[in-house]
């Protein structure tokens, strides 16, 4: 099977590189199996190539189920293999699996890059003139070294993928790099070996998926507020955990858990903003399973919630009611333990007090109270 743009009795093989942690883009998975306008990655990238088979994928071993998740509504002839400890070596992995199935021509893809459009055909083309072929970018920004030297920008390129190639050719040229060779691309192993390049229009929405913020430009998110609020009666004991920190007080807080009156309010903030009920639907204080358990537990199940849903947290924020403890000795390291929980920098979580002035059940000293507000983007 191949595209109709393509020569004419021509084997096209596809090889999808996808066996990289990409833990810079955050989220909890590796980039490919992250999902994007309710799809993984890898299986919008696998969609732009339906038109080719085989499809050879270099995966994680750890991946194999997300891999299996990922092909599942995908037509056509998907394999995969174990990549390597580099790039390098997963698409030398790859390649020496197409041996048996004789491509003429192999495609190697980031698995990252799930934009594709005009840009396979124009790799296609460009390989019926040399052994080698990428799509490139020119560059717009003026170039300069760390010193301030000028580069000419116009003998510069920003190559993307697929990188096409003559199957023998690049097969070849792979079986003569040593095993422990790390190339930044295909291309390089190609102008090493000798193969002529071509380069071929690119396209400036073939991006790669690299950090947290190319996630969030390529899709469509709104923004919603989650709010919380909870109250714990006071009660005999010597300390209390407020916002995930355990402080000496003289007295604690009277609750089925650990009775964490800040992050039972922050839980449902965030259960809030995806309209997913409250703590007490989740967490039930009549089960005693949850006896005595800490709170961090709760918040971090809302958070996993959230980004199920594909949302991203962008901030937080509790305010604690009370007359005593003093706050302020301690939040900092409340707002650490809030971070550690929900995986944020500590520039995303605000933690602040404030007393009612001797009124009501707090200015009594007859209880806690605390409010939260959780702030996330989901897709529309």
């Amino acid at each position: 099977m191949h595209n109709n743009s393509s020569p004419k009795y021509v084997k096209i093989a596809v090889l999808i590189v996808a066996a990289g942690r990409g833990h810079r883009a955050g989220g909890g998975l590796p980039k490919q199996y992250r999902e994007l306008d309710g799809q993984m990655v890898l299986t919008k990238t696998l969609k732009c190539f339906a038109d080719y088979a085989p499809i050879i994928v270099a995966i994680h071993p750890d991946d194999k189920a997300l891999f299996d998740q990922a092909c599942a509504n995908n037509d056509g002839e998907i394999l995969s293999v174990s990549g390597g400890a580099t790039r390098t070596a997963s698409v030398k992995a790859g390649l020496e699996n197409l041996r048996e199935h004789k491509p003429d021509i192999v495609l190697i893809h980031d698995a990252a890059r799930p934009f594709l459009s005009q840009t396979i055909d124009n790799v296609i083309k460009t390989l019926t003139e040399h052994l080698a072929a990428a799509p490139a970018l020119p560059i717009v920004d003026a170039v300069k070294t760390l010193d301030g030297t000028p580069v000419d920008r116009d003998q510069l390129r920003r190559v993307q993928t697929p990188q096409g190639f003559h199957y023998s050719a690049i097969m070849q040229a792979y079986d003569n790099i040593p095993d422990s060779a790390d190339f930044a691309d295909d291309i390089e192993v190609a102008r090493q070996a000798g193969m002529s390049i071509g380069f071929c229009e690119g396209d400036p929405k073939n991006i790669k998926l690299t950090f947290e913020d190319d996630f969030i430009a390529a899709q469509n998110m709104i923004s919603i507020t989650g709010s919380g609020y909870d109250v714990h009666q006071i009660c005999e004991g010597k300390s209390l955990f407020l916002c995930g920190v355990e402080i000496e007080a003289g007295f604690s807080l009277k609750g089925h858990s650990d009775a964490d009156v800040g992050l039972h309010a922050l839980t449902d903030a965030l259960l809030g903003a995806i309209s997913a009920g409250d703590i007490g639907d989740h967490f039930p204080p009549s089960d005693d399973k949850w006896k005595g358990v800490a709170s961090t537990m709760f918040l971090k199940h809302a958070a996993k919630l959230v980004r199920a849903e594909g949302a991203i947290i962008d901030h937080v924020d509790v305010t604690l009611i009370c007359e005593k403890p003093k706050v302020k000795p301690h939040r900092e390291a409340m707002r650490l333990m809030i971070a550690r929980a929900l995986d944020l920098t500590m520039n995303r979580v605000s933690v602040k007090a404030t007393t009612t002035e001797g009124l009501g059940f707090t200015g009594r000293g007859e209880g806690i109270a605390a409010s939260a507000t959780a702030s996330i983007r989901i897709p529309s």
